[in-house]
């Protein structure tokens, strides 16, 4: 598809250009990490195993499905961890002054779509990109954060609640958290690929201006995005807390840096404008098993994060190694 002004232009299908996509390396990747780690340890290979692993990277997925949609249209969100810390503490101190856990889920859902929707309101009104909006809103979220809740820690939630990160479905097989990212992750492919709001979010990320002369709804789109994702990252604190059972100020912190390593892994463009939900979720199972598979070999979680790192720089040079190429040999 060639995109002009969010208006998709159909092309004659090329096998080569199919299979250099960004999602077979990816999927090249997978394969690769997979077969290295059933070779390394006999316990990574287990159905069982395999369905548990994916508690260590459900939450993160489901943040990275709508950070996706955010860097698409040339923004970012920095506020998602503070908004999940602030949506649960908002949940977790409701529910222990007495509020059924229900109600208090809905508080704090009702937080979270609200701090999103704060975000969209000031970026498209005062017109500042979003990185300095939700700095500010990073530090205001956190704060408010600690203001409630200080240094202490809520527990003793009810069973039904713990189920929600903890239970599973199928004959205690499949985790509730996995069925959640899986849907959601339809439902955002399906906006993304196949409808006119879809098109309007890789239209504003090559050119917002151009879209907005043309007729674009760009801040309907902006301000619904960042709602979405307030209440994704309200979702994704109660979804945290209901795995570990215990809710503190300080969750989320790493979430952030770890929700745009899979988007940008994923193969979006951080310049906007380009990229696939099914990148997105590739990316996600690449990390989920090359983590599931050093935790079972006893690596430290720096390590890990280390071993991540370098991994994401790896494969955001390999398309650019590849551009560079494919000119130079043009130009001979």
């Amino acid at each position: 598809m060639n995109r002009v002004n969010g208006l998709s232009e159909r092309r004659p299908f090329s096998a080569r250009s199919f299979f250099v996509r960004w999602e077979w390396i990816l999927i090249f990747l997978i394969i690769a990490v997979t077969i290295i780690n059933s070779n390394i340890t006999p316990h990574f290979f287990t159905l069982r195993g395999l369905f548990d692993m994916t508690f260590n990277f459900a939450e993160k997925g489901i943040g990275a499905l709508i950070m996706a949609l955010i860097i698409i249209i040339g923004q970012i969100d920095l506020s998602v961890g503070s908004n999940m810390a602030m949506s649960a503490v908002v949940m977790s101190i409701s529910y222990q002054m007495g509020l059924n856990i229900w109600l208090a889920i809905l508080v704090g859902l009702v937080v979270g779509t609200l701090g999103g929707l704060f975000n969209g309101f000031v970026i498209t009104r005062l017109k500042l990109h979003s990185i300095i909006i939700t700095l500010g809103t990073y530090s205001l979220y956190r704060g408010i954060a600690y203001v409630i809740l200080g240094d202490k820690a809520v527990t003793g939630f009810s069973q039904k609640f713990m189920y929600m990160g903890q239970g599973y479905i199928a004959n205690s097989l499949v985790p509730v958290e996995l069925v959640i990212f899986i849907v959601l992750a339809v439902i955002f492919g399906i906006i993304l690929h196949k409808t006119k709001f879809g098109r309007y979010m890789y239209a504003i990320g090559n050119n917002e201006l151009a879209c907005r002369y043309s007729g674009v709804p760009v801040d309907r789109v902006i301000i619904s995005l960042y709602t979405t994702s307030g209440f994704i990252a309200a979702l994704v604190g109660m979804l945290f807390v209901s795995r570990v059972s215990v809710c503190r100020p300080n969750l989320g912190e790493a979430f952030l840096f770890e929700v745009i390593t899979i988007v940008l892994l994923g193969g979006i463009s951080i310049y906007g404008g380009e990229g696939t939900m099914i990148g997105v979720v590739l990316s996600i199972l690449l990390i989920g098993l090359t983590r599931y598979g050093m935790l079972l070999l006893n690596v430290s979680a720096p390590l890990i994060s280390v071993f991540i790192g370098f991994l994401l720089i790896i494969v955001i040079l390999i398309p650019i190694v590849i551009k560079y190429m494919t000119r130079e040999q043009k130009g001979r």
